[in-house]
């Protein structure tokens, strides 16, 4: 291993659990293992929290994990990868951010976790332990870092700002509904 140092490692480590983690919530969703809805009852709870249509709310973010995620395990196109699953981790997060923080409040802490760790991986690179680095980087250059994030950070605001429209829509009915009885 004298070829690779300590930040080849970290970084491997790092993909692995990330990406692992990421590519499992996604099978959640996509295929319903793991305990998962598939997409069906992943569509409905996605319908249910303001992202509609559901279904494809559900595929997207399914994709963008299980995708997202195994790409980084990978570390192949990290930039695009990593910026796909932080997509989806943001979109997440949107629904537990009334929760707070902590995730045994139901809070944002795990979504924004993994969405900071696949950022940070699409920023920092795969390392040298990747096929990136085996493919000499022609899906990791340095423009791509930025290109990636810019346009997941626009879509993400599109989509949750959407969302966010739909929720309050909804509350505001809930509300005008409860004063008319």
């Amino acid at each position: 291993m004298s070829c690779y140092d300590r930040r080849d490692l970290g970084l491997l480590l790092l993909r692995l659990g990330t990406g692992g983690v990421l590519a499992a919530h996604g099978a959640q969703k996509l295929f319903g293992w793991f305990g998962g809805h598939g997409l069906e009852g992943t569509g409905q709870f996605m319908e249910s929290v303001g992202y509609a249509p559901g279904r494809a709310s559900a595929t997207a973010a399914g994709l963008a994990e299980a995708g997202g995620g195994t790409l980084l395990a990978l570390g192949l196109a990290t930039p695009a990868a990593g910026a796909a699953a932080a997509g989806a981790m943001a979109g997440a997060a949107a629904v537990h951010a009334p929760n707070g923080f902590f995730a045994q409040e139901g809070g944002y802490e795990h979504a924004a976790s993994l969405g900071l760790a696949a950022a940070g991986l699409a920023v920092a690179g795969p390392g040298r332990l990747s096929l990136d680095h085996a493919l000499g980087h022609v899906f990791d250059r340095g423009w791509m870092v930025p290109v990636a994030l810019g346009v997941t950070a626009a879509a993400t605001a599109v989509v949750v700002g959407a969302r966010n429209r739909r929720v309050r829509r909804s509350a505001e009915g809930e509300q005008e509904a409860l004063f008319e009885e």
